[in-house]
């Protein structure tokens, strides 16, 4: 009987590999149109520089582009780490009403040790190159001069000595805002955003963890069965009579090793990291909520005071109306952002778990085929 997909997708159920064709089929609805795109920017390449002083990994960081802001069709980069977090403390200032896409923690990823060890760079890469990406398909962001500067410079250090002198107006008010002034009552709409996010984060927290602790376990386990199947091996050799069938326990046990590497390997580099990520992109929309609390406060404090002068200032002040201006961009970026921020998390999640499953599926058939 044929089956299908809740949105309607057909399945095909004939054959067992069509978990692979139904997770191309789901990835290609998720695919953007590239001719309308402008902006194309990729991370790849790392190498590790050995100075006197330290030891670090730059990534190239190529970009094409069509757009008039930029002088050159294409460019060629190479930055470290710490210039990637200066373009994302730079976003934050000068782009204080837009979620700001989040960075791979700079010195823990866990259950790895050696910052530069091949898996750990690659880690990194990966999550680098999809915060840019995040940047690029961003209707603002992907505008913003530190963010050309970025992309074009070959020598970031003089931009960077430059500090706050690009800071701008709105961001300068977020980050001083009145004091003492407690906000009345968020609107309903942004407590249920706070809501969301808080259960969302504690959720994704317990699904990080527990994902941890298999993994833990699937690798102790990998270590004995890597101890098991020679057993057989040796036993083989012992006992002539029962060597062919002892020496293909000891094939059976070798090849479920290499598959149950194989899915520890997936789970570690493909699930934990987007896990991660969305835990850290709920503590960024936390932060930017926090900043459209401060701007109402703000602007609640304005109006209290002109309450108290109506009588000699009949006239709402103009830097009452410019409050309330930042408090309604605030609003609507927010809301935009949030909506962003659901699509995409809806996509990545739903290629995330259809690729485990299909994973799963795949480690089961060599297990059960061998």
């Amino acid at each position: 009987q044929d089956l299908s997909l809740p949105n309607g997708t057909p399945v095909d159920t004939s054959s067992p590999a069509s978990s692979s064709s139904l997770l191309n089929r789901l990835q290609l609805d998720d695919d953007l149109d590239v001719e309308t795109r402008d902006l194309f920017v990729t991370v790849d390449d790392p190498k590790k520089h050995v100075c006197t002083m330290e030891t670090y990994i730059t990534y190239r960081v190529t970009t094409k582009t069509t757009r008039a802001e930029f002088d050159l069709p294409e460019y060629s980069v190479r930055r470290r780490y710490q210039d990637f977090d200066w373009l994302r403390n730079k976003l934050e200032e000068s782009q204080p009403t837009h979620l700001i896409p989040p960075l791979p923690e700079k010195f823990v990823v866990k259950g790895v040790v050696d910052r530069f060890s091949e898996e750990f760079v690659e880690t990194r890469r990966k999550a680098l190159d999809k915060f840019l990406k995040r940047i690029t398909d961003h209707p603002v962001l992907s505008f913003n001069e530190h963010f050309n500067v970025f992309l074009t410079a070959k020598d970031l250090n003089a931009y960077k000595k430059q500090g706050m002198a690009l800071l701008s107006k709105m961001g300068e008010s977020v980050k001083y805002v009145t004091g003492g002034y407690k906000l009345r009552n968020r609107p309903l709409e942004f407590a249920a955003i706070g809501d969301y996010l808080d259960t969302f984060s504690l959720k994704l927290g317990t699904i990080d963890r527990i994902a941890q602790r298999i993994i833990k376990e699937q690798l102790e386990y990998l270590v004995e069965l890597r101890e098991y199947g020679p057993v057989y091996s040796t036993w083989g050799g012992l006992e002539v009579e029962l060597s062919e069938p002892l020496e293909g326990v000891s094939a059976c046990i070798g090849n479920c090793c290499t598959a149950l590497e194989e899915l520890s390997e997936d789970m570690t580099e493909d699930f934990l990291p987007v896990l991660r990520e969305y835990i850290l992109y709920a503590e960024s929309m936390k932060n930017v909520l926090k900043k459209r609390d401060q701007v109402q406060a703000e602007y609640e404090a304005k109006l209290e005071a002109v309450a108290f002068k109506r009588e000699d200032r009949p006239k709402v002040p103009t830097d009452v109306e410019k409050c309330q201006d930042r408090v309604e961009c605030f609003n609507a970026d927010l809301k935009a952002d949030m909506e962003r921020w659901q699509n995409n998390k809806r996509q990545d999640f739903r290629q995330l778990l259809m690729g485990m499953a299909d994973k799963n599926i795949q480690y089961y058939e060599k297990v059960c085929v061998t």
